[in-house]
């Protein structure tokens, strides 16, 4: 294998396949990164046996060929090349070496017969949307997943449609996430299971990403392509939570204020915290305010009152600090209103002027 290609596209496609690459200590041909070099392109493949990907960088082929490269060597050597522009990968007596205009680098290699394939998607059914608009909305949820896979449907992002909307769903059981891209093309699409850990990667690989982003599905996995890049996860084999039984049709208590006002509060708050992260919330709709207090023997206590559009009825609930500062990374509006509908009963946040995403805590027992 001869090529040469440019520097800074080859350490952008580089950056990305890395993050697949497995730190499997019995497989080590999964720490590798796979050059294909074929029809004046070279194609970068990486795997974890769990989720896969397929870069392409346009490049000058000289010599077809094949190579395994460790892919941390790579991409750390890569990251310290500061002036190149142009780099020549060439193979030779089972290594690679690496040229450009100041240095020349001779890395070892892997057999690439032994590196497993990456499958293919042939789609049963398939939908295009925006890079941004799947990145955005599986950010909103993802971080609500379980982290534990003891339970596999909820150690997962859940999507499906309803009508002409993508919703994607997660949840650990203590609290849930739900955001609603408005696509027509989604229509009938269906629903399937994406492992959290691999919706890590797809927002990795695409929130830069300019172009529309088509989604396959088969069997056994769901592949996402765009821009030269494909990648494909294993999805989940079972039944996501009927979780539409547990939101609120109504509510007893409103609450409307602003969200920088509530974080600033939860931010004092969290310094007198305890173990457990109990944030108690009492409601005083006559004086219109919200009341946090949080209490740790060994450091202090901390009541905090903040100003707020407050009806119905009065009210005091625990819940946990982090679980209620989390939502805050899927919300831009300025305002937000949360929800109560009494004692043990869950708690939602959503923005005041965007119904496209709700997040519900359950509160803990004092």
């Amino acid at each position: 294998m001869k090529l040469e290609c440019v520097k800074d596209k080859l350490k952008t496609a580089i950056s990305k396949v890395d993050k697949i690459t497995g730190k499997n200590l019995t497989l080590p041909i999964l720490s590798c990164i796979l050059f294909e070099a074929k029809n004046n392109t070279l194609t970068l493949k990486a795997t974890n046996l769990d989720i896969g990907i397929e870069i392409t960088v346009p490049a000058k082929i000289e010599e077809e060929g094949i190579v395994a490269v460790p892919g941390i060597t790579f991409s750390n050597f890569l990251s310290n090349l500061y002036t190149e522009k142009n780099i020549i990968l060439e193979t030779k007596e089972g290594n690679l070496i690496v040229s450009t205009q100041h240095n020349t680098t001779v890395i070892k290699t892997f057999p690439p017969e032994d590196f497993p394939s990456i499958p293919t998607v042939i789609p049963e059914r398939s939908f295009t949307i925006t890079s941004r608009e799947l990145t955005k909305s599986l950010k909103s949820v993802w971080y609500s997943a379980a982290i534990s896979s003891m339970k596999p449907e909820i150690s997962s992002v859940y999507l499906y449609t309803e009508e002409d909307s993508l919703v994607c769903v997660a949840t650990d059981s203590f609290r849930l996430a739900e955001k609603k891209i408005k696509n027509k093309k989604v229509r009938d699409f269906g629903s399937l299971l994406i492992p959290v850990k691999n919706i890590a990667e797809i927002i990795k690989v695409f929130e830069e990403a300019s172009a529309e982003i088509e989604v396959s599905v088969d069997k056994n996995q769901a592949s996402f392509s765009a821009e030269g890049v494909y990648l494909v996860s294993r999805i989940i084999e079972g039944t996501f939570p009927d979780y539409r039984q547990i939101l609120p049709k109504e509510s007893k208590t409103e609450v409307v204020l602003l969200k920088q006002d509530l974080i600033n509060a939860l931010k004092l708050s969290n310094v007198f915290t305890d173990k457990f992260n109990q944030l108690a919330i009492h409601i005083d709709p006559k004086n219109k305010s919200l009341q946090l207090t949080t209490k740790n023997g060994d450091v202090g206590e901390n009541k905090h009152n903040i100003e707020a559009s407050v009806s119905g009825e009065s009210l005091d609930i625990t819940f946990n600090y982090k679980y209620i500062a989390d939502s805050f990374q899927s919300i831009d509006a300025d305002s937000i209103v949360l929800k109560f509908n009494g004692a043990n009963r869950p708690l939602t946040i959503s923005p005041v002027s965007d119904p496209s995403f709700i997040y519900l805590v359950m509160p803990m027992n004092r």
